[in-house]
């Protein structure tokens, strides 16, 4: 997740990615920091079939520079595009 300007990057990891989107969109934990930094805008995301490989990945990814975060969105999102997951406007089920 990223905010409008882009120079903010969240990454994490979660089993239902469209509710997760949904929350972060609509500000749903006032707490956290997708809210406080204003990220909302989805950017990239990767799909795993075991829990604890998106986990290390997320780990990962959060180790990586920023440079080199930057430069796996640009490879699949160049013009850093909200990715639209279906309607993330109505409430989640």
């Amino acid at each position: 997740m990223s905010n409008t300007s882009n120079s903010v990057l969240y990454i994490g990891v979660t089993s239902d990615l469209e509710k997760r989107v949904w929350n972060h969109k609509n500000g749903s934990d006032k707490k956290s920091f997708t809210y406080r930094y204003n990220c909302n805008k989805l950017v990239y995301y990767e799909v795993f079939g075991d829990i604890r490989y998106a986990i290390e990945r997320e780990k990962q990814l959060k180790n990586w520079k920023r440079d080199w975060k930057n430069e796996l969105v640009n490879k699949n999102n160049p013009d850093w595009k909200d990715i639209n997951l279906g309607d993330c406007g109505s409430s989640p089920q």
